[in-house]
């Protein structure tokens, strides 16, 4: 039998694996997830239980590199008039949260689950 190689859709600059789309309650979240709860291959940590959705695609991924390294363009952020804009999926229990809620919060209201409290240091990639 002749030896078939696979194709990759991922970034060729890092060799990493391709987009694998997780369901989250009703959400797709893109990127390199590994589980359900939206931890992906950069951040695995037991809070690490964020999506967010961006502003430049409206898809919806673990975080940043997760984006570069799939979406074929580059991110935009948030502005600060639309805070509102539900943009933050708790990958526990799917619930989306609005930006606003989000920054204000250090878990989700519906749910209870713990946020890495570390994501505060990438706020300004998402926010403005």
């Amino acid at each position: 039998m002749g030896h078939h190689p696979e194709v990759s859709t991922a970034s060729p600059r890092r060799g990493r694996s391709a987009d694998r789309p997780t369901l989250v309650g009703e959400t797709t979240v893109r990127g390199l997830v590994v589980d359900g709860e939206t931890r992906c291959e950069h951040h695995r940590g037991p809070l690490d239980v964020i999506a967010i959705r961006f502003a430049c695609c409206g898809d919806w991924y673990p975080c940043h590199l997760c984006h570069e390294e799939v979406a074929g363009h580059a991110a935009r952020q948030w502005g600060r008039d639309e805070r509102e804009t539900p943009a933050v999926l708790c990958g526990v229990c799917g619930s989306a949260l609005s930006i606003h809620e989000y920054l204000d919060a250090q878990g989700c209201p519906e749910c209870s689950a713990g946020f890495n409290p570390g994501c505060r240091t990438h706020h300004h990639l998402y926010f403005d």
